[in-house]
């Protein structure tokens, strides 16, 4: 029984989110207000998720509808937000309404010097507009976004300009850009911010279907490549997802956002710097379950 508690307390505190009780701070009450996806002032106990844990440190579930808060934990911090970005990168070329099947070459400049990080797509590769932005958004390619920037008029300098002038007219007032592809750790925004950048990217049916789509097929010279969605939780049948991005850089931990319906309510769900490849995905499960009413200790197994 010792060791047993032992374990129960040491996985609470790894955790860093506090069982929810009715009043802890950085759970959700009730808005009253419309649903400007703004403001969280007017607020009023839902319910009690006594049972509800989460490991992420920023976290927001909102009611995609009504703008009800749902869930919420330190929801205003200002955070990096590593690919997240790309959401924010697709809605610049759209708007700008580019040619999507113009032939784009990624070029050494696209190479990523920061980070390092990894690309299946090598300099001198060919790529449609298109296909950079499905792989931007399904597979977060960050090679992808950066010539989706760098083709943008004006080149990679316009196109922040861009991002952070839309920013401002969706009112995300705590999100800043330094980049297309999220790698900088200057790119930040709130929890808050972000569900109200998901709701806007959800305007977008291509943003739909790209960032949903389990895999896509390009052809660079002799080789095909097969990439896929970030987001595994896409291929779940369990899952109703409308839009989906992930994140990673070491500044900002494991992020995702999602639109799903859950519950038979559409919801926006924002879930940043969590510590561990499945730790993001777990608390999308447990918000899932709480939503629904449900535990795994209740539901049926499946041989």
């Amino acid at each position: 029984m010792t060791h047993k508690n032992g374990r129960t307390i040491v996985l609470s505190l790894l955790c860093l989110g506090m069982l929810a009780v009715p009043g802890t701070p950085g759970f959700a009450k009730t808005s009253k207000s419309p649903p400007v996806h703004k403001h969280y002032a007017s607020v009023g106990v839902i319910r009690a998720p006594q049972k509800l844990v989460l490991c992420s440190a920023s976290v927001l579930v909102e009611d995609q509808q009504t703008g009800e808060c749902l869930v919420q934990k330190h929801a205003a911090a200002v955070v990096p937000i590593a690919s997240i970005t790309k959401l924010m990168t697709a809605m610049v070329v759209l708007d700008a309404q580019m040619n999507l099947k113009e032939s784009l070459v990624i070029k050494p400049e696209d190479v990523d010097t920061l980070h390092k990080s990894r690309s299946r797509l090598p300099v001198g590769a060919s790529l449609t507009r298109e296909e950079a932005l499905q792989l931007a958004l399904m597979a977060s390619e960050n090679r992808a976004a950066h010539v989706l920037g760098r083709t943008y008029p004006g080149g990679v300098e316009a196109f922040v300009m861009a991002m952070n002038a839309k920013a401002q007219s969706l009112g995300l007032y705590d999100t800043r850009f330094k980049d297309p592809t999220g790698l900088s750790s200057g790119n930040v925004s709130s929890a808050r911010n972000l569900a109200d950048m998901v709701n806007a990217a959800y305007n977008y049916p291509l943003i739909r279907e790209f960032t949903t789509s389990e895999e896509a097929t390009i052809r660079s010279g002799r080789r095909t490549l097969v990439f896929h969605n970030t987001n595994r939780l896409v291929r779940s049948p369990r899952w109703q997802i409308g839009l989906s991005k992930t994140g990673f850089i070491d500044e900002a931990g494991r992020c995702l956002v999602m639109q799903a319906h859950v519950a038979q309510r559409p919801v926006l769900i924002v879930l940043l710097d969590a510590q561990g490849n499945l730790t993001r995905l777990g608390d999308a499960n447990r918000i899932k379950q709480w939503m629904e009413g449900t535990s795994p200790s209740r539901r049926t197994r499946k041989g």
